[in-house]
């Protein structure tokens, strides 16, 4: 199952703009193609953080995740693998804290609330925009960096400085031939109408114009002709008379 349910994670995520996804050489198959050559069950990403408003805007984070052979029963692992990332909730080492990694089920010790932790009904999409939400809304009521959420609380610009010097830091890890998606590809692809039928309907032929009138005005016709038969025949027994 995680297998199947990891392939269709991965076709999907292929196709957004904002991330980028590669697989770990496989030892079993160093020089195969494709995902054969890839250990479906390691990933190597790399997250654009394509929010104006974020103080990371423009960052190329590079990321990693590993999965179980029981996933998605269990979270993944996600760490950063762009260094020196100064964020209330990013370990040293790149590892991240956030609830959505975390086992399933009540957590008594945390107060954290099985909703809040990690289920089979989550994927790796919505993990990683949890992550990129988290950047730029840090948990800092219990933090990985100490030192990252005293200052995100008592001296922002300090902090925003550091942030941006870190974008600037992390574009130099961007692949040749990436750029960063624009906000027109990052858009969804408009939907076609469907109103086929409706347009079938006002279109109708010469013949379907009379919309089923014919039979009816041809009898409007006979009564008409019966009328003045029987006011001829009035009009002959007066004269009559």
């Amino acid at each position: 199952m995680a297998q199947k349910r990891l392939m269709q994670e991965l076709a999907q995520l292929r196709k957004e703009k904002w991330v980028e996804v590669d697989l770990f050489v496989s030892m079993r198959h160093p020089e195969g193609d494709g995902d054969d050559a890839g250990d479906l069950f390691r990933w190597k990403l790399g997250l654009w953080v394509v929010n104006p408003d974020s103080v990371w805007h423009g960052a190329y984070l590079r990321a990693s995740m590993r999965f179980d052979k029981d996933y998605p029963y269990q979270p993944p692992v996600f760490s950063f693998v762009t260094r020196g990332i100064f964020h209330p909730n990013v370990y040293e080492n790149g590892t991240l804290c956030i609830s959505i990694l975390h086992k399933p089920g009540d957590d008594i010790q945390s107060g954290e609330m099985a909703n809040e932790r990690w289920n089979v009904l989550h994927g790796v999409e919505s993990v990683l925009r949890s992550v990129l939400l988290l950047m730029d809304d840090p948990e800092i009521s219990s933090p990985a960096n100490v030192d990252a959420s005293v200052m995100y609380r008592d001296n922002r610009a300090e902090y925003n400085a550091r942030a941006k010097k870190l974008v600037k830091a992390s574009q130099a890890d961007i692949p040749r031939g990436s750029s960063m998606p624009t906000a027109s590809e990052l858009a969804p692809a408009p939907q076609k109408a469907d109103n086929d039928d409706d347009d079938d309907f006002w279109n109708m032929s010469d013949e379907e114009e009379d919309f089923g009138g014919s039979d009816s005005d041809a009898d409007m016709d006979d009564f008409d002709d019966e009328d003045d038969d029987e006011d001829d025949k009035q009009s002959d027994t007066k004269e009559s008379k």
